[in-house]
């Protein structure tokens, strides 16, 4: 799907590609198989609790001016979930649980598509709510350290997506026009925040969920990572 209002600025291909990490490169519900085990019928309810709770607090401190780490954040986002439930969380379940957060399972296609991207000579990053030190784990796990020639925090400018500020990292990084990067994300609060900042994007709608009712459209939807490769001459 893409939106008339963005067609022309599609032209010339971009010249670069950013990825959220969160929920596009690695899946945040992966934690439910074991938060099943742990709290037996509550995994997939706690996962999605846990994750919309996060989201929550980096917009009420970015709104706020206040700031506090993205692991902080995980963190009491995983205790507020089990409070809301009513479930006994123990230090050790606590510490297993984020343990693994750290360790997200990646989406089967990314190595792939990134693997494509280098090929063609597409220089690709990350750009992140998620803490410097989260961020360098997860590509390590995923294994696709060397694959990106940028994996950007917003902890550099201790906003979160959607200020502005975080999306001006991918432009300084690259030292390139917004409109000249693609940005790919899975949440569409993300895309549509990108959008606004002047980015080419991709909205990868996993789910089928409905867009979001802003009279903003992302550049491009689809349903596999493997859509930003579209972008992007063979």
């Amino acid at each position: 799907m893409e939106s008339s209002a963005t067609h022309a600025r599609l032209q010339a291909p971009p010249k670069a590609v950013i990825f959220d990490a969160y929920g596009t490169l690695f899946d945040v519900y992966s934690v439910a198989l074991l938060a099943e085990q742990l709290f037996p019928g509550h995994g997939e309810r706690l996962a999605q609790l846990w994750r919309d709770k996060q989201i929550d607090y980096t917009r009420l401190l970015s709104m706020s001016g206040r700031y506090r780490p993205f692991w902080e954040l995980t963190r009491a986002g995983l205790r507020f979930a089990t409070q809301k439930l009513g479930l006994a969380l123990s230090q050790s379940a606590e510490e297993r649980l984020m343990n693994q957060y750290r360790h997200l399972s990646a989406f089967p296609e990314n190595h792939g598509v990134l693997v494509e991207l280098h090929q063609r000579g597409i220089p690709a990053g990350i750009l992140s709510n998620g803490d410097p030190e989260m961020l360098a784990v997860a590509v390590k796990s995923a294994g696709l350290h060397g694959l990106l020639r940028h994996v950007l925090s917003v902890h550099g400018v201790q906003r979160y997506k959607t200020d502005p500020a975080a999306y001006a990292l991918g432009p300084a990084a690259f030292g390139l026009l917004p409109r000249e990067i693609l940005f790919v994300s899975s949440n569409c609060w993300d895309a549509i925040g990108a959008t606004w900042f002047g980015y080419s994007t991709l909205w990868v709608n996993r789910t089928g969920a409905p867009l979001e009712a802003l009279d903003t459209e992302p550049t491009r939807i689809g349903s596999s990572l493997r859509e930003a490769l579209t972008f992007f001459p063979a």
